[in-house]
């Protein structure tokens, strides 16, 4: 039970003091408790919280401006190619991203294709989108619409693709799924398919977006241009925010009615979003993410019983031997006092903040050698 956080660390009700290498599963990537984002909640929750989105306010509209050139430019567009709907949480952006699809889509033309191994949410239609029948079995039937295909494999994708589908919906690093990423190549070859086709591309950067890979989005290391993008952890920094985006011609099929939340694009969770994107773009985060990355990949591999890393930037998983189990591992870590989290039965997930130091590296490259050996 955490009380405290201040950057990378945490302390308990009992004064005991983490390194947190897990950031709430990839949320405060600027630290525990930043004060310009600490700040700019503070400010905006003496001005103006929420008016409902019947209504905008000005801060909402500055961060969805925001939003859309950074995915605009770093899909090769021109800002204002896009818009943005904010709502709660990643599994809400897929939500709407596949009512988006299935209205674009149309009557007959509803199927999402997904990958085996990934995780979109919890909410139904977004555990159903999830390629993890385990997740499924408990709250079947799932609903209809959705197929699943192996992932960075192209014949798999192609041979699912007939007249029903709407959209292939892809992270480009399984997060859940064992921090996995998709090939430069596989991606390009999803993009030339679906353009070939008339289908979305929609791509879910809740866990990979915001500089976590080393560039702003994941589907840059693609060079890929993506229809609709899904957002949120990192966004608000803690603040739970997510946020839909969708090229314009495609966001059009959407009309007053067909979609909505009671707290998309509220003023202090905007707020919150709005002054941590200005943070990460002053610092150049995915340059950063870049750097820190290299250096803690490095330096676990380097430990001995760390078998393979694999991962991008500061999105890392350490396979390790065989004979460990990552999940008792990652509980004698905790009590070492360091939050990692057994991503599968033999790897250990890590994602820092971005603003880890390499003092704080080293000290849990540390202790990670202790507990393993």
């Amino acid at each position: 039970m955490f009380e405290r956080g201040q950057g990378t660390q945490l302390w308990d009700v009992n004064g005991k003091r983490y390194l947190d290498f897990l950031c709430g599963i990839a949320v405060t990537s600027l630290g525990h408790s930043h004060p310009v984002v600490a700040a700019a909640i503070a400010h905006q929750a003496n001005t103006l919280m929420h008016v409902s989105n019947f209504f905008s306010n000005p801060v909402a509209l500055q961060t969805a401006i925001m939003v859309d050139e950074l995915i605009s430019r770093s899909s090769g567009l021109a800002s204002g190619a896009g818009q943005v709907f904010f709502c709660n949480s990643g599994a809400e952006a897929n939500e709407a991203g596949i009512k988006l699809a299935r209205k674009f889509g149309g009557r007959g033309k509803h199927v999402v294709v997904s990958a085996l191994g990934s995780f979109h949410g919890r909410t139904l239609a977004a555990l159903a989108a999830t390629g993890q029948p385990e997740k499924h079995e408990p709250f079947a039937p799932m609903p209809d619409g959705f197929r699943h295909v192996v992932f960075n494999d192209i014949k798999s994708l192609e041979a699912s693709l007939d007249a029903s589908v709407a959209a292939v919906l892809l992270e480009t690093v399984q997060g859940e799924g064992g921090v996995i990423p998709a090939s430069n190549e596989y991606l390009q070859a999803v993009r030339e398919l679906c353009t070939q086709r008339g289908i979305l591309l929609m791509i879910d950067e809740v866990q990979t977006g915001f500089a976590r890979t080393g560039e702003w989005f994941g589907f840059q290391h693609a060079g890929i241009n993506p229809d609709v993008v899904m957002l949120a952890k990192a966004m608000g920094n803690g603040m739970p925010i997510g946020a839909l985006w969708a090229r314009k011609e495609i966001a059009a099929v959407f009309k007053p009615g067909d979609h909505g939340s009671t707290f998309s694009g509220t003023a202090i969770a905007t707020a919150a979003a709005r002054a941590t994107i200005q943070l990460m773009i002053d610092m150049d985060a995915p340059k950063v993410a870049k750097q820190r990355g290299k250096e803690l990949s490095e330096k676990l591999r380097a430990v001995d019983g760390v078998v393979e890393v694999r991962g991008k930037g500061l999105l890392l998983a350490a396979e390790l031997k065989p004979e460990l189990d990552a999940k008792k591992i990652a509980s004698q870590l905790l009590d070492q006092g360091l939050i990692v989290n057994g991503v599968t039965s033999h790897a250990l997930r890590l994602a820092p903040p971005l603003t880890v130091s390499s003092a704080e590296i080293d000290e849990a490259i540390s202790i990670i050698k202790q507990v393993v050996q």
